[in-house]
């Protein structure tokens, strides 16, 4: 069985965040860019990966792993020498789970709603964010306590959250604060997401 993971990429997609996982942690893998404007994302082939047609995917050892953040969290746990989750004996695991899953939950979902300018109206109480504002001085809060989430130590989480960020940064449908800007500065100053910048120019 091999090792080599398969990866199901567009580069107009949240496969940026996976692209720059997989070279975190070192994995060998091969990419399949998706063409959206040829809607290979809804062919047969690949709805026989992921049905929801979504990019991105990926297939390690015959299991294939969908959704962004899952996608985080199985590669910083199938690569462990890469050290990007603690351990599970690690109190601070609770730490990474909790800032991991606000980052798709929470975080993404307040600033995707901002962007497409979608009032919460009377759904407020049944968002998973709550509100607008309380997640991202929330999330603030968290990033003024160190340089990253988790016990000063970067970590999938903080790749996750630092994407969601410039996303939401890049489409101002959030404030660069401060603490917002050199959270993505630390983040991204990685040769990790250099490597990923560069090879991105290569799939258009």
């Amino acid at each position: 069985m091999s090792d080599t993971i398969k990866f199901y990429h567009n580069p107009m997609s949240r496969g940026r965040i996976v692209h720059w996982m997989l070279e975190e942690v070192g994995a060998k893998y091969e990419v399949q860019v998706l063409d959206f404007s040829k809607k290979e994302h809804k062919s047969p082939a690949y709805l026989a990966i992921n049905p929801m047609g979504k990019v991105p995917a990926i297939v390690h050892k015959n299991t294939v792993i969908t959704e962004t953040a899952a996608i985080c969290a199985y590669l910083a746990d199938a690569f462990p020498k890469a050290a990007l989750a603690p351990r599970l004996d690690d109190p601070s695991r609770g730490t990474y789970y909790r800032w991991l899953f606000f980052g798709t939950a929470c975080f993404e979902a307040a600033i995707i709603d901002k962007m497409m300018a979608r009032p919460a109206g009377e759904r407020q109480g049944a968002l998973s964010y709550g509100t607008y504002d309380d997640t991202v001085n929330t999330l603030e809060h968290a990033l003024k306590n160190g340089n990253f989430l988790c016990n000063d130590k970067f970590s999938a989480a903080d790749l996750y959250v630092a994407a969601a960020i410039g996303f939401g940064m890049m489409t101002k449908a959030l404030e660069p604060r401060p603490v917002f800007t050199s959270f993505v500065g630390r983040c991204t100053d990685r040769p990790a997401y250099r490597k990923m910048e560069e090879q991105g120019k290569l799939f258009g």
